[in-house]
């Protein structure tokens, strides 16, 4: 009882990422901009990877500036070879690898008896062959150390499907199974392997969407809460995930979604109860 009392008084301390270094991929804005910056207010240093170098050194910037380490990596998480230049890149310069977030995607939607092959595919490898290759890779790089947290981005669309949307959802289904086996395989070699499923949140990305009025009525509909989520929704999740006190969670789908994946999705009924005489 006295030594559990005793890490009690010291829980808060579980959550401090300090001296721990991640790799955020699409962490150049968007949600991976909000876990990256998230990762550096809890005290890690973070390496910001993603297509486009100037988003990601303008985040690593940011972190920079909150006195933590970071650096840009311009990484297509599709090819392997980069992949594995990114991982060591990371390692060589801070000699450990101990987070990675795959954070990189990409959605479109169009009827489905028009949607191209190669759009398809451009899809699939993006969400799927890209967090397969990353999270192989930083494995490598964990098993060595017998420690590390692998951090999946799935989404609401990850439970089920929509109309026009062929690829994205079956992406997002596939992220959450090859999360449970990574688990499986790597839990008792102590790599956590959890994912993240976000419902709709404002970014630049969804803005132009979630401001249709129509659009956004309906989606309030769906979520208990009544709202679409902000970025900062997922710092809390982000950093529980990387950090110590997570090391007993492996193999979870965690959403972060007001409700929505335990709504069935249609509107409160009416009081239809007699007034009361």
């Amino acid at each position: 009882m006295e030594n559990l009392v005793s890490k009690a008084r010291n829980v808060m301390s579980l959550f401090n990422l300090r001296d721990k270094t991640a790799i955020v991929t699409g962490g150049g804005k968007g949600l991976g901009e909000a876990m990256s910056l998230a990762l550096a207010g809890a005290g890690a240093d973070v390496a910001i990877a993603g297509k486009t170098q100037a988003n990601n050194e303008r985040v690593a910037d940011e972190i920079i500036k909150m006195g933590r380490k970071s650096m840009p990596v311009e990484v297509e998480v599709r090819d392997e070879s980069r992949v594995v230049g990114m991982i060591e890149t990371v390692v060589k310069e801070w000699g450990h690898l101990d987070i990675l977030i795959n954070s990189a995607g990409y959605a479109e939607v169009r009827p489905i008896t028009e949607f191209p092959l190669d759009l398809w595919e451009y899809i699939m490898d993006v969400n799927v062959k890209g967090t397969f290759l990353c999270s192989r890779e930083a494995a490598k790089v964990m098993l060595t150390k017998g420690k590390g947290k692998i951090i999946n981005i799935s989404s609401l669309q990850g439970y089920a499907g929509r109309a026009g949307d062929p690829a994205y959802a079956a992406s997002k289904s596939a992220v959450n199974l090859m999360t449970m086996s990574m688990a499986c395989e790597w839990a008792s070699k102590g790599i956590c392997v959890n994912a993240i499923a976000p419902t709709w949140c404002w970014t630049d990305l969804t803005s132009p969407y979630l401001s249709i009025t129509s659009f956004y009525e309906e989606l309030q509909q769906r979520i208990p809460a009544g709202h679409a989520g902000n970025r900062e929704d997922l710092f809390g999740i982000v950093v529980f995930l990387a950090s110590d006190a997570s090391d007993f969670v492996n193999g979870a789908i965690i959403p972060v979604d007001g409700g929505a994946i335990a709504s069935d999705g249609f509107p409160i009924v009416p009081d239809s109860s007699p007034a009361e005489k």
